[in-house]
């Protein structure tokens, strides 16, 4: 079965990227938050102290890249809805600065940091993701799954089989997993039948819409 919900991998980081995804017709565009110095930064690199930016092993100089702030990119989504959020780190106030800047309109987030996401219950328009990407983060989050229910999960998908999908699903509505870039990947997430593929092709994302 093919998955009902395309998720565009990083392409909320920045606004080119992010106009393709709607434009193909993604479910949902996800972007990176990181908080730093009391902004909201939209990002996939992460912070080396106040100067540095890096990933990969690639340095960057802070100063030399242009950075996306959240206001910037909630901006140019101008009311759509269609907006996931990753958060990054573990910046003991960026769930908070984040709650406090969140629109009215129904959003997603999703991060592997879960004691994060406590802070947005009492917020009704925000659903919630929990993310694991290891086989200790997938077995908590088995264990949780049977007392706290949850909108989503998202597990790396290497860590799945079907019948993880079908007892995860017990637990949450939508079973969301990645990296799906190639058509091998997208044949394993319908095998696995996800209800959601995290992918960085807009091409492969759309012909999913199409299937």
């Amino acid at each position: 079965m093919s998955p009902r919900l395309v998720v565009a991998h990083r392409a909320g980081n920045d606004l080119a990227t992010l106009r393709a995804a709607l434009d193909t017709g993604a479910d949902l565009v996800e972007a990176d938050i990181h908080a730093f110095r009391g902004r909201l930064e939209v990002r996939h690199l992460k912070s080396l102290g106040p100067w540095w930016l890096w990933d990969h092993g690639e340095f960057v100089r802070r100063r030399d890249t242009p950075l996306l702030e959240l206001a910037d990119l909630l901006a140019a989504l101008d009311g759509d809805s269609r907006l996931l959020l990753d958060l990054k780190g573990v910046h003991p106030r960026l769930a908070k600065r984040l709650a406090a800047a969140l629109p009215d309109a129904p959003i997603t987030l999703c991060t592997q940091h879960w004691w994060m996401l406590d802070t947005f219950r009492e917020h009704p328009q925000v659903r919630l993701v929990l993310s694991a990407g290891s086989r200790r983060g997938l077995h908590r989050l088995r264990r949780r799954l049977r007392n706290r229910p949850s909108y989503g999960v998202c597990v790396h998908r290497r860590l799945l089989t079907p019948e993880l999908v079908t007892e995860l699903r017990r637990g949450a509505d939508a079973v969301f997993t990645w990296p799906v870039d190639t058509k091998e990947a997208l044949h394993h997430a319908r095998h696995l039948d996800v209800d959601g593929v995290i992918g960085k092709d807009l091409a492969l994302l759309a012909s999913t819409r199409r299937s």
